[in-house]
C-alpha cells in the first residue's frame, strides 16, 4: 500500500511539475511575444507532419525489431506485429505514468507469446543501459561537431562571473557545487555505513546494469545489426528535428548542428516530466537562443514538434491497445 501512494504522489508531482510549466509558459509572455507565439503556430507548414510522423514510426519498428535482437538470445523470436503494438502501448502508458509502459511492454508480449515475463524485463534493462550509453555518446558528438559554439556560450557565462553583475550566476554555481559535493559525500558514507540501505542498493543495481548491457550487447550474435538499429533510430530522432525546422520561417535555416542540440535537450525533458509534457518547448527554447532564434518562436517550435509527437503516440497506442487481442486472437 506505501509502494502504491509513493507512485502515485511520485506521479502526481511530476505530471502537477508540468503542468506548471505550461501554464509559467503562457503566462510569464508579454503580449508581443505572445503574438509572435501565436502568429509562428498559425503559420506553420503543417505539410511537414506527414515526413515527421513517418520517421518516427519507422524509428519505433526499427528499436521494436532490435527490441528482438535481444530476446533471440534467449529462444524468443515474437512477431513484429506484437512488438510494434506492445512498444506503442508502452510508449501510451509513459506518457501518462512514467516507467509504466516498461511493465506493460513485458506484460502484453509475454501473454500474447506466451513468454515470461521476468526475461523480458531483463531486456528491457540491457535495452535501456545501451541507450544511456548512446545517450552519452551523442552528447559528446554534439559537442564536437560545434565546439566553437558551445565554447562561446560557456566564455561568456565566465565573463559574466566575472563581472560585478554575474554575482547572483557565480553564487548559483557554488551553491550547485555544494549540494552535488553533498550528495556525493553522503552516499559515500551511506555505502560505508548502511550498505543495505535501498536507495545504495538502487545505485549499484543501476551501475552493475549499466555494465552488464554493454557486456551482452557485445555478446550478441548479430552485434553489427544491433548497431545498425541503433543508429538508425537516433538518425531518424535527428531528422524529424531538422525537417521540422523547415516547417517555421524562422527556423528553416537552421542547420543540422542544432537538431543535434535540440534533440540532445528535448531527450533529457522526457525525463524530467512525463513525455516531456511542459519541459519539451522550455529545453527547445533554451537551446535554439544559442542559434539566435527569439524565445516565443522557439517555444512555438518546441509546442509544434512535442505536439506531433505526442500525438502520434496517443493515437497509434490507442490503436495498438485496441487490435492487438484481435492480431492474436487464435493464439488467446
Amino acid at each position: 500500500m506505501n509502494k502504491r501512494l509513493l507512485s502515485i504522489l511520485q506521479y502526481v508531482i511530476f505530471l502537477g511539475g508540468g503542468l506548471f510549466l505550461v501554464w509559467w509558459q503562457l503566462k510569464s509572455m508579454t503580449e508581443p511575444e505572445k503574438k509572435e507565439f501565436y502568429a509562428a503556430i498559425q503559420n506553420a507548414d503543417y505539410r511537414i507532419i506527414l515526413p515527421v510522423a513517418l520517421m518516427s514510426i519507422l524509428s519505433h519498428i526499427s528499436r521494436s525489431l532490435r527490441w528482438r535482437l535481444l530476446m533471440e538470445p534467449l529462444g524468443y523470436k515474437p512477431k513484429l506485429s506484437n512488438l510494434f503494438t506492445v512498444t506503442m502501448i508502452g510508449y501510451l502508458a509513459n506518457a501518462a505514468v512514467p516507467r509504466l509502459g516498461e511493465l506493460l511492454k513485458c506484460t502484453f508480449l509475454a501473454k500474447y507469446e506466451k513468454l515470461k515475463v521476468d526475461k523480458l524485463v531483463g531486456t528491457i534493462i540491457v535495452e535501456r543501459s545501451f541507450d544511456l550509453i548512446c545517450y552519452a555518446i551523442f552528447i559528446g558528438i554534439t559537442i564536437l561537431i560545434q565546439i566553437q559554439l558551445i565554447g562561446g556560450y560557456f566564455k561568456k557565462e565566465w565573463e559574466e562571473m566575472s563581472s560585478s553583475s554575474g554575482s547572483n550566476l557565480l553564487l548559483k554555481f557554488v551553491i550547485i557545487f555544494l549540494v552535488l559535493f553533498t550528495i556525493w559525500k553522503l552516499m559515500k558514507w551511506l555505502s560505508r555505513k548502511k550498505p543495505d540501505n535501498k536507495i545504495i542498493i538502487g545505485i549499484h543495481n543501476f551501475i552493475s546494469g549499466v555494465g552488464e548491457g554493454f557486456k551482452t550487447i557485445k555478446q550478441l550474435k548479430k552485434r553489427k545489426l544491433f548497431l545498425l538499429h541503433t543508429i538508425f533510430i537516433w538518425a531518424m530522432y535527428l531528422g524529424q528535428i531538422y525537417v521540422g525546422f523547415k516547417g517555421m520561417d524562422g527556423t528553416s535555416s537552421l542547420p543540422i548542428e542544432a537538431a543535434f542540440s535540440v534533440l540532445t535537450l528535448a531527450t533529457l525533458s522526457m525525463i524530467v516530466t512525463p513525455g516531456g509534457i511542459g519541459s519539451f518547448p522550455i529545453f527547445v527554447m533554451q537551446t535554439l537562443l544559442l542559434y539566435g532564434i527569439n524565445a516565443p518562436l522557439g517555444k512555438a517550435f518546441g509546442w509544434v514538434m512535442w505536439g506531433v509527437s505526442t500525438g502520434l503516440i496517443i493515437i497509434i497506442g490507442l490503436i495498438s491497445l485496441i487490435i492487438i487481442p484481435s492480431l492474436n486472437k487464435q493464439k488467446s
